[in-house]
């Protein structure tokens, strides 16, 4: 019994339930597993790899057990789905009505029999516009695309999105089931006065929305692990770019180093911008935030350098320093007046 197994399960839960409800039933899981991941309006995923030997049972003994106990102690039935990781665990449980169960065993043969036949439109992660370029090219089945070679997957899709959906037709899936709760996200964003053709305004873009979502986990003294460039042209579409940090960070010049990089990912010749738009991602306590160690010593200064603005942001507000690129159309009145607080402020004046 030492295989990984996780379980998702969907609440039937009724009209108007009571609020705490949810609350009771993450409970009654914590009986049988402290790894548990409240999913809402009405799921949960738990991993039970720790539990099969505790409880002398396997997968399917510890969830038929689960939804027992659901229904006699609250009257709530539930459809269930366990499986070696989350992404199984997730499609076994979408397709499971309520009062039964899906199990998948932990070997490559229960997996393909699975898997393979499903429609590639119940991948998670694959949308109506990614269902139909695969379905055109005559792949319509999750064993269609697994017969695919990833190289021609990312020529249809592009790298990141082929890389991704050749892993997970292949149920290829590292995620973990994480007690905390869903992280949040918090966002900025820049219209400019009319269309603007200039990268080097784009950029300029970048960097003041960088400093102001840096300055902001800073103060809230949290970290993000991700960030999602959004960019609306003038005909009202848009792109958006997704990038996991390399190291979780509130650091201005970390954040805007990838926020360069998603732009420059998605290779923009005069193209005319409405807005940008910057969220860091997947936010968590800053206490929980490591550092690589390296070598390089370059990004010292610039860290350095952030502390004391932001001591002086917090005390003379937010224009009394900023990026030497952002001093291009400053506000004067503004500017002045900062600088006068802080010069003010290091002669010892106002102490």
């Amino acid at each position: 019994m030492g295989e990984k197994s996780i379980l998702q399960i969907r609440f039937d839960l009724p009209p108007g339930h009571d609020p705490e409800l949810l609350e009771r039933l993450h409970h009654l899981l914590e009986d049988f597993t402290p790894r548990v991941q409240m999913l809402q309006p009405d799921s949960a995923v738990a991993d039970l790899t720790g539990s099969l030997r505790f409880w002398h049972r396997d997968a399917r003994g510890i969830t038929e057990l689960i939804q027992l106990r659901t229904l006699a102690l609250y009257g709530v039935r539930s459809g269930a789905g366990a499986a070696p990781n989350r992404l199984l665990a997730a499609m076994a449980a979408a397709l499971t009505p309520p009062g039964e169960r899906t199990v998948i065993e932990d070997s490559p043969e229960a997996i393909a029999a699975f898997l393979r036949p499903r429609p590639v439109r119940e991948l998670p992660g694959v949308g109506a516009r990614t269902a139909a370029t695969l379905t055109d090219h005559g792949l319509h089945t999750v064993g269609d695309v697994a017969d695919v070679p990833a190289m021609t997957l990312q020529r249809l899709l592009g790298a990141r999105l082929g890389r991704t959906l050749h892993e997970r037709v292949h149920a290829r899936d590292t995620a973990v089931v994480d007690p905390a709760l869903a992280p949040a996200s918090i966002s900025a964003e820049h219209a400019f006065p009319r269309d603007e053709l200039d990268p080097a305004q784009h950029r300029r873009a970048l960097l003041a929305l960088a400093d102001e979502l840096g300055t902001r986990l800073r103060v809230s003294d949290q970290i993000a692990q991700g960030l999602t460039c959004t960019i609306r042209y003038a005909d009202q579409t848009a792109t958006r770019r997704s990038r996991t940090l390399p190291e979780a960070t509130h650091h201005t010049v970390l954040l805007a180093r990838t926020a360069y990089a998603l732009y420059e990912s998605l290779g923009l010749q005069r193209a005319r911008v409405r807005n940008i738009a910057l969220r860091a991602d997947s936010l968590r306590p800053a206490a929980k935030a490591t550092r690589q160690l390296t070598l390089d010593t370059a990004d010292d200064k610039p860290l350095a350098i952030e502390a004391v603005a932001d001591r002086a942001r917090a005390r003379f507000g937010h224009n009394v320093l900023y990026p030497a690129a952002l001093a291009i159309g400053a506000q004067p009145s503004a500017t002045a007046a900062g600088l006068d607080a802080f010069r003010q402020w290091q002669s010892g004046g106002d102490r």
